[in-house]
């Protein structure tokens, strides 16, 4: 598999952490993942690899979720856990995920407008197929192959092209922008920031960091645009903080900027830098740590998003932690792809078991 399979990782597994783990009670989670921490014994779980660490904390959660035979969401989060996501879905892909022009890496749609996370998926995909007509309709076909998260990648050549795609696709499905739906960017501006001139290349023009700042807000004030994503390189915590004082209202998500690290994390939150953490369980390694992160931002007054990966699997896990956490928001895509469509639908199983004690909380979710 060119260097991507899993047989290493099934051989630590039952070679290394079995002997270790086995006859161990599975309810004390903590325990079980500092101990395959330790006996890794790397700083980044290069040793026996984050796929066979992350694999076994998380099947010990499942498994003492069954010893109390509750579902994982309700067993992580407790009886309290009802707060259903708000999804961010990620539907016209640019950057490194895309072989377009567009420099923004995502271009999502937040359904806020909706009483239920059933019906935010339902509000998300029907503007999803309208986007299709529509790329399909002004461009070729090519434009509505999709990428690794399901969204499409047309040939589009500035920021606004696809901003005003999702709009048109938003009135087509009979929603009003800024009220049923709002706008999110994921900008990995990391992949477009250069080094050696400290400046950004973006819709044709060389940007320097306050110049690019002014292009955020310019955008923000002539789109529903609620949270943007790695606004800057991820070294540069100042710029993150200054966006921050800049655009009060906005989410700021930190992602390359935090990698999931809690000392990153500490030291972003120290000057208030990103006021958002985008928590990738994989990236981190344990269930433990994953938490242990979340709560650090929670705690502090960030936001937390739970994440998938552009690489995905059918595990939901990240479903239930979304749940679990409270935390109010998730990204797993667009309604395409099984790997993605597999959590829209563990969501709808979750919503559907809490009934009536299920929260949806729309736009709250990015009170500030």
């Amino acid at each position: 598999f060119r260097g991507k399979g899993v047989e290493k990782a099934v051989r630590n597994i039952n070679d290394v952490i079995a002997k270790e783990i086995i006859g161990l009670d599975s309810r004390v989670q903590r325990e079980i993942d500092n101990l395959m921490i330790s006996l890794d014994g790397t700083p980044n779980k290069s040793r026996l690899g984050a796929n066979a660490i992350l694999a076994v904390s998380l099947a010990t959660a499942k498994a003492a979720a069954d010893t109390y035979g509750l579902p994982l969401f309700q067993y992580l989060g407790g009886l309290t856990a009802n707060v259903m996501p708000v999804p961010l879905m990620n539907i016209i892909n640019g950057g490194r995920h895309a072989g377009n022009e567009l420099k923004i890496q995502e271009f999502m749609i937040v359904p806020v407008g909706a009483d239920s996370f059933k019906d935010a998926l339902r509000m998300g995909s029907e503007v999803y197929h309208y986007l299709k007509d529509y790329l399909s309709s002004k461009y070729d076909k090519s434009a509505i192959n999709v990428g690794d998260e399901g969204g499409f990648a047309p040939p589009m050549k500035e920021s606004r092209e696809a901003l005003d795609a999702l709009i048109n696709a938003i009135r087509k499905a009979g929603y009003e922008p800024g009220e049923d739906l709002l706008l999110a960017l994921d900008a990995a501006a990391t992949e477009f920031y250069d080094k050696n001139t400290d400046t950004y290349e973006i819709d044709g023009k060389r940007l320097r960091r306050d110049e690019l700042l002014d292009y955020y807000s310019t955008l923000i004030d002539e789109y529903p645009i609620i949270s943007i994503e790695d606004p800057f390189h991820e070294e540069d915590f100042e710029s993150f903080k200054l966006i921050c004082d800049k655009l009060k209202k906005i989410q700021i998500v930190g992602d390359d900027l935090f990698v999931t690290n809690i000392k990153r994390l500490s030291k972003g939150i120290e000057i208030r830098a990103a006021n958002a953490l985008l928590l990738k369980v994989n990236q981190v390694g344990t269930l433990t740590e994953a938490f242990d992160a979340a709560f650090k931002a929670l705690d502090n007054g960030y936001k937390v998003i739970v994440s998938h990966r552009s690489g995905e699997t059918e595990d939901v896990t990240i479903a239930h932690l979304s749940v679990a956490l409270r935390c109010g928001q998730i990204k797993t895509g667009a309604p395409a792809r099984g790997e993605r469509t597999a959590k829209y639908n563990e969501l709808l199983r979750i919503e559907e078991y809490l009934g009536s004690s299920a929260i949806y909380p729309g736009k709250n979710v990015f009170k500030r």
